[in-house]
């Protein structure tokens, strides 16, 4: 069953993901037996799930009564209750979930930093490592990946997604579902959806999303992530034009399973089934639980309406019985998909040595390294020379903060099993050589200037200065919403009055999303974007500043000069009059650039790369009926500095004259090439044909016949382009890309 358990739920009717249709018969024939024996309560169990309160009826489990559950966080309470669940009548098991947004023990970065290492691969390995963490405590389902694309940084749930990008986005999902899988956890993808485009950035305000946004910016994530083989599907909290994603049918139904071809399971996010009372859709819990039902949720977090209305909703016929059949055997096919009715209930002795093992450590070390994005580095002032920096003065109120550095989301995370920033160059600096100053200034909320004066003088003192600033973990996550992107406190002050002290200052930006630098980046030579990096994020920080590492990550989100101009990303429309700078007629601002300050993909290295203009291999794309069809390009990438490094070379696509208005670019591949010094690689990049299409708003796919152009760099304004033509068009029926994939 372990196999079978690696084969959950593909997309398509589940029965054919089985190994062979002699496998899958038994199966299906003991989920009749199951769903024959049952009581309308019982079944209602199965599509109940609850949470781990101060005040638990332990006896629903005996009664059958739950069928899964979250928040029971450890191996002892994962035990405690599968065991009186399999101790019911029909003694089935639960499944037992958790948000692993990053990890379980081991804290790896947040999924948006991530996603600036642009390494699938590294995605994929990285869930498989949380996972078999999880399911070391008991754990069988994750609430996770986030497909959301994050439109607005305002938004404090940015930090769970991948980035702007649908194309970067629906590739790392797709992986990390993949590694959710190899690891032997049950994956969910979330939240369906256009929960990222929240109005002003606020956490669960309403979404209004045009169709055509809704195709091609929004469901492509979701597509990638039902053919990586995502095990269920969460609603989004929130109401998309005018209509609460739990009780839309069109959008449940319609366009998830029927579009999309995604028949596993559907979960209503936390108290969403209750919430419709709140969207002013449902009177009272009963219709609340008619609707969501019948939208197509096959299962209640939280709320318990499930519970306590649906058996009477099939008595009166509101619901039909085949409906509720039909959720229960979802809930059944993934229980028996994962091997829970073959496998013994966890043995809680044991667990935690399944925790924080070297070799998770090592992975989330990697995976930090990765992540962190060098913004700035004048005069090559990074990475620090020993021969020349003998003391460093170490300054911030987040060098030594240990929650912080963890972030939110953090699973069973605990501060003591972070290595903090300042730990990591302590450590590193030892072996150096390098003696280590630490004046933090001031504290956390950097409220006063009491320890202005101590960091001045250990700056004086020093021949570098580290400064670690910007935003605690609280300032991301879910519910942690910003109108500002400033950094709490008096922190700019303390980093202008350690630069005066007239020694070179590397700044370390904390935080879950990019925030506004202002003159931060006047009064530091080097600035390396950290993120929330995680238990090894220290170790990681110090290996790159003293050039054991060599930065490579690439910023998934366009990074903004302020606030005002959110929400900015960079596959934004041409519109009628582009803007040109000195020009008050066209768009943009009258007080500030409408360019980011760092634009998406962009990232330094501390080596430098030369890209050689296109070449399309296929200068002639025919799409026609040939499915196969693609485009190919190839571009030459030339490492001509002095150290090893990682091109991360990126392919855009455009189309400057079609039959409505097209982004300006969109990224549609990656290549990830490692140079020795003076080596030139061949980055090379297949795109499918229908790729470069676009939906109309009832999701026909168009691809149109025209001239393209194919655009390589290192970021989104790369400036090598080549053009190319789609010689045949196509349209298809809504759903046919899926389909035919």
């Amino acid at each position: 069953m372990r196999r079978l358990a690696r084969g959950i739920v593909r997309g398509a009717a589940w029965a054919v993901l089985l190994v062979g249709s002699a496998r899958a018969e038994p199966v299906e024939g003991r989920i009749d037996a199951l769903l024959a024996r049952m009581t309308l309560e019982e079944k209602a169990g199965q599509l109940n799930l609850i949470s781990h309160e101060p005040i638990l009826d332990l006896g629903s489990f005996r009664r059958g009564e739950v069928g899964a559950i979250i928040n029971f966080s450890n191996a002892g309470l994962v035990a405690q209750a599968d065991r009186l669940a399999r101790s019911s009548r029909l003694g089935i098991p639960l499944l037992v979930g958790l948000d692993i947004v990053h990890g379980y023990r081991t804290i790896f970065p947040l999924p948006l930093a991530m996603a600036a290492s642009f390494d699938a691969g590294l995605l994929r390995r990285a869930a498989a490592a949380q996972a078999r963490e999880s399911v070391g405590v008991g754990l069988n389902w994750t609430f996770s990946p986030m497909a959301d694309v994050a439109r607005d940084l305002r938004w404090g749930r940015v930090v769970e997604g991948l980035g702007e990008d649908p194309w970067l986005t629906g590739r790392l999902a797709a992986a990390q579902v993949e590694g959710f899988r190899d690891g032997g956890l049950a994956s969910t993808l979330k939240h369906f959806a256009g929960y990222g485009a929240v109005l002003g950035g606020r956490d669960y305000d309403a979404t209004f999303v045009a169709p055509t946004e809704l195709h091609d910016l929004h469901l492509p994530p979701f597509r990638e992530g039902v053919r990586a083989g995502a095990d269920a599907v969460m609603t989004a909290l929130t109401a998309l034009n005018g209509l609460p994603t739990t009780a839309d049918p069109a959008l449940m139904t319609g366009l998830l399973r029927r579009q999309l071809g995604f028949s596993g399971l559907v979960v209503a996010d936390w108290q969403a089934v209750a919430s419709l009372v709140k969207h002013g859709v449902a009177r009272d819990g009963a219709e609340a639980v008619r609707k969501a039902l019948l939208a197509g949720v096959d299962m209640d977090m939280t709320s318990g309406l499930y519970l306590r209305h649906l058996p009477e909703e099939v008595r009166t016929g509101r619901v039909p019985e085949e409906a509720v059949d039909a959720a229960v055997r979802r809930v059944l096919r993934l229980k028996f998909g994962l091997g829970l009715f073959d496998r013994a209930v966890i043995d809680p002795d044991g667990a935690e040595e399944r925790l924080l093992r070297p070799e998770t450590r090592r992975l989330a070390r990697e995976a930090a390294r990765a992540s962190l994005v060098l913004l700035q580095n004048r005069d090559d002032l990074l990475p620090l020379d020993p021969a020349k920096v003998r003391r460093i003065a170490v300054v911030g109120p987040f060098a030594d903060s240990a929650w912080d550095q963890v972030g939110p989301h953090e699973g069973a995370g605990q501060e003591w099993d972070a290595v903090t920033i300042l730990a990591g160059l302590r450590e590193r600096a030892a072996a150096a050589g390098v003696a280590i100053e630490f004046a933090p200034g001031c504290p956390r909320v950097c409220d006063g200037r009491a320890g202005f004066a101590e960091a001045v003088e250990a700056a004086a003192r020093a021949d570098l200065v580290v400064a670690v600033m910007g935003e605690p973990r609280d300032r991301s996550g879910e519910g942690s919403s910003s109108a500002y992107l400033s950094w709490p406190g008096l922190q700019h002050d303390l980093l202008a009055a350690v630069a005066g002290a007239g020694k070179p200052v590397a700044l370390v930006v904390v935080g879950g999303r990019p925030t506004e630098l202002g003159p931060a980046l006047a009064h530091a030579q080097a600035v390396l974007m950290a993120w929330l990096p995680g238990t090894e994020g220290g170790p990681a920080v110090a290996e790159t500043l003293f050039g054991d590492a060599n930065p490579s990550g690439k910023l998934p989100v366009s990074w903004p000069r302020t606030v005002g101009q959110l929400p900015l990303t960079y596959d934004a429309l041409p519109g009628g009059r582009p803007h040109l700078p000195g020009s008050r007629w066209t768009m943009g601002y009258a007080d500030e650039s409408p360019s980011p300050l760092f634009p998406f993909g962009y990232g330094l290295s501390y080596t430098r790369f030369a890209y050689g203009e296109p070449e399309i291999v296929t200068p002639h794309v025919g799409v026609g009926d040939r499915y196969d069809a693609a485009l190919e390009v190839r571009a030459a990438v030339t490492n001509y500095g002095t150290r090893a490094g990682r091109a991360v070379a990126q392919l855009y696509v455009s189309q400057p004259v079609a039959g409505r208005s097209r982004p300006r670019r969109l990224l549609k591949g990656v290549a990830l090439l490692d140079l020795a010094s003076g080596e030139t690689g061949t980055a090379s990049f297949r795109v499918p044909a229908r790729d470069l299409g676009y939906h109309e708003p009832d999701g026909t796919l168009v691809v149109e016949a025209g001239t393209y152009l194919a655009h390589v760099g290192g970021d989104a304004v790369a400036t090598r382009s080549a053009g190319f033509t789609v010689e045949t068009g196509w349209r298809g029926p809504p759903g046919s890309d899926e389909a035919r994939r």
